[in-house]
């Protein structure tokens, strides 16, 4: 044990530095009066107000929670069909959808989305494919569609890898003994699979929903600077205007949101966890 905890210290030192030590910083820059002096401090409650007495931010904020909302939904409805087929495939099978799916993920985030600027642009592939079927030609990048597009493709990996891990672990005994007792294809999956697979789609909804809230280059890159959602605004704050202090403020108003989401998803999914096992006990 001894030797366990010495050579745990250098992971908690380089956890207090890199992970502690911001957070600190954040709380004190939110609640001081000082621009970019730490030395002397003044509490201050102006940035917060700031924050909620103007409209344009507080427009800013429901737009991402939107967005987010947006991104979440359309990833639980393409990606739990994904899931399914991966979950019921044979073993070989199954491991090469996986791969796919993983596959991407390799390659950086901002990488991929840099992509699809050349897909989504004036003259790019979809533009073309959408005039050879006669849908005339529209506008694809720098909307708020192409910013929802990113968001899905960027996280829907999450939502997909979560909800087949559930599925896997889910005892097939059951749907089996769903069968025998009568119940066809469409009522086991409502009536069994579906109840057991949402511990999976509420994780799914957790690692989609808080960084879909808080991207910033997604909309950056395809929305031009012309569709900010709340991370642009915290990214120019301390990018752009040098209003650390208010910058700060905002992460932690995002930061609370995050933690009462996580807060709820949590309790929704150990609600859902207690029934299913409520469910055994009477079996």
């Amino acid at each position: 044990m001894k030797k366990f905890s010495h050579l745990a210290i250098p992971y908690i030192v380089w956890s207090l530095i890199m992970l502690l030590l911001p957070m600190l910083l954040l709380v004190l820059y939110a609640f001081t009066e000082t621009g970019n002096d730490i030395v002397t401090f003044s509490f201050t409650l102006k940035y917060f107000k700031k924050f909620f007495t103007d409209p344009d931010f507080l427009l800013v904020l429901w737009r991402s929670l939107k967005i987010a909302f947006k991104t979440t939904v359309i990833c639980i409805f393409l990606a739990y069909p994904v899931a399914y087929f991966i979950a019921n495939s044979s073993d070989k099978l199954r491991n090469i959808l996986v791969l796919a799916i993983t596959l991407p993920m390799w390659i950086n985030m901002l990488v991929r989305t840099y992509a699809w600027i050349g897909l989504l642009s004036d003259g790019g592939i979809l533009q073309r494919l959408l005039e050879m079927l006669g849908f005339g030609t529209h506008k694809l990048l720098y909307t708020e569609g192409a910013v929802l597009l990113g968001m899905v493709y960027n996280f829907i990996p999450f939502m997909i890898l979560q909800i087949n891990t559930s599925l896997c672990k889910m005892d097939k005994s059951l749907k089996e003994a769903s069968f025998d007792l009568g119940a066809n294809r469409v009522q086991t999956f409502f009536k069994v699979t579906l109840p057991l697979s949402l511990p999976g789609v509420v994780s799914g909804i957790s690692l989609v929903f808080l960084p879909a809230v808080s991207s910033f280059f997604i909309p950056k890159l395809l929305g031009g600077g012309q569709y900010f959602l709340i991370g642009n605004i915290i990214e120019n704050q301390f990018i752009t205007v040098g209003e650390w202090n208010f910058g700060s403020a905002i992460s932690m108003i995002m930061a609370v949101i995050m933690m009462c989401s996580m807060y709820l998803v949590r309790r929704i999914e150990d609600r859902v966890s207690g029934n299913k096992k409520e469910e055994t006990a009477r079996k």
